[in-house]
This record gives structure tokens, sequence and C-alpha cells, in this order.
């Protein structure tokens, strides 16, 4: 389930995922397509952010990939899954999200002005 990773001269050529079980390959992607439809999880935002860029099928490729490394940490550290949200990618990058969408506004001819929540009374 690893993506291939070849490159000649800096240019890549193949993303092919490597040889491995096929069975564990479609219990994955079973599973990751169970992922993929959830509202409220990691998972499926990220297969929705994913689906954007690359494609369904391969955004499917890349949840089951991190199904896979999620239960080899559970397997090795043998500790509980902790589900992260659906809201995780956007917390993680708050300052990147408010700089882009105040970018936007400013192309789109607006002149604006932020304030936090607690200070507007």
């Amino acid at each position: 389930m690893c993506p291939g990773s070849k490159v000649s001269a800096g240019k890549r050529l193949s993303g092919k995922t490597t040889k491995g079980s096929s069975w564990l390959r479609a219990a994955l992607l079973e599973a990751a397509h169970g992922a993929s439809h959830s509202k409220q999880s990691d998972l499926g935002e990220q297969y929705r952010r994913l689906a954007r860029r690359i494609g369904k099928k391969k955004a499917l490729v890349a949840v089951a990939h991190s199904i896979l490394v999620i239960i080899y940490h559970i397997l090795k550290g043998e500790k509980a899954y902790h589900e992260l949200g659906s809201t995780y990618f956007e917390e993680r990058e708050r300052d990147a999200v408010k700089r882009r969408a105040l970018r936007s506004l400013e192309r789109l001819g607006y002149d604006v002005s932020l304030q936090e929540k607690g200070a507007v009374a």
C-alpha cells in the first residue's frame, strides 16, 4: 500500500503502489471507502481534500495508506485510537487559512479587517 516513488533527473515518473497482499489492499480500500463517506472524521475530510486535487481513486488509496499507518501505530504502541475530528486540518493551519481567505477577498476588491470574536461586543 506504499505509494511508489520512481524519480529520474528530478522528474516524478511513477506513483504506482508497490507489491503487497492483495487481500489486505482490498480490505484497506473497503475501509477507506467507508471512512470517506463519514462526515465528522479526519479521514473523511482527508479524502475530500485530496479528491479535489488528485482524483477519487488516488485519494482512496491515500486514505487506505493512512488507515494502515494508524493500525500499525495502534498495534505497536498498544494505545487506543484518538479521533482528531473533521476540523483538525483547518485548526492545524488556522493562520494559513486566514491569510488565504483575506487574499481571496482582497482579490475580489474588498477591504477587510479582522477582529477576534471575543473583542467584538
